[in-house]
């Protein structure tokens, strides 16, 4: 069995990555930092495993990496990312522009390209990393919870389309998940500003949702997870945002 996990340099595409490698899956890891990927395969002991510098906007480079990497049962879509938290008169659209072709572009990109294999093998899993993002919003979330939103329809669509052909799709949407680099990114690698998010508050973990992929894809192959939504205790959702007149 063979996986294929974008954004496996960090966080929780890193977790995915070894937990599927003790699983027994031979791995096909991607992301943008060659340096990054070395220590993984490193870790991995080079062991059924072979990494790729891969952004998931450049299209090119998405064909090269499905050529070789061939015959793949379990793609997990974990690239992506937030930047800036600005309301959205005052983002810049160059934000809204990357998040866009990272989060959904990519995502619609390296889907299109491995779906037609797994259909005809007619099996297959492809797992998506939405958000809670996707559903519920927040001020300063605009067009990263729409890319979330894009997300969680994309993979239920699919699952409509797929229906009898014995591939499987999940959207898997966390809500706080501490110990990445999601809020460095998302606040221009301000450290300070970034480990304030997760203050005073338990987080989800990088291995929680690793344990989850893992259960995903040792299910029966009948048995397909639409969507999970996962939040940590400390986290809840908040009141209607009212702007009141003076």
């Amino acid at each position: 069995m063979k996986a294929l996990i974008t954004g496996a340099t960090s966080g929780i595409g890193e977790a995915i990555a070894v937990n599927l490698h003790e699983l027994g899956y031979e791995l096909v890891i991607t992301g943008r930092r060659e340096e990054r990927l070395a220590k993984l395969v490193d870790r991995l002991e080079g062991h059924r495993v072979s990494s790729h510098t891969l952004d998931v906007t450049d299209d090119v480079a998405i064909s090269e990496v499905v050529a070789a990497a061939g015959e793949v049962d379990v793609l997990v879509n974990n690239a992506g990312g937030a930047l800036g938290l600005a309301s959205a008169q005052e983002a810049q659209l160059s934000d809204w522009l990357t998040m866009i072709a990272t989060n959904i572009t990519g995502l619609t990109v390296l889907t299109h390209a491995l779906l037609p294999q797994m259909v005809r093998r007619g099996s297959g899993i492809i797992i998506n990393l939405g958000s809670v993002a996707g559903e519920f919003p927040y001020p300063g979330g605009n067009v990263y919870g729409a890319t979330k939103a894009y997300v969680r329809q994309f993979s239920l669509n699919l699952k409509a389309d797929l229906a009898g052909t014995g591939v499987r799709v999940t959207d898997i949407e966390p809500g706080m998940v501490g110990d990445t680099e999601f809020s460095l990114v998302r606040f221009n690698h301000d450290a300070d500003r970034a480990a304030s998010v997760y203050d005073n508050m338990t987080a989800l973990k990088p291995a929680d949702i690793a344990d989850l992929v893992r259960y995903i894809v040792t299910l029966p192959s009948h048995v397909n997870i639409n969507t999970v939504s996962l939040m940590p205790v400390d986290q809840g959702f908040g009141p209607f945002n009212v702007a009141r007149q003076s």
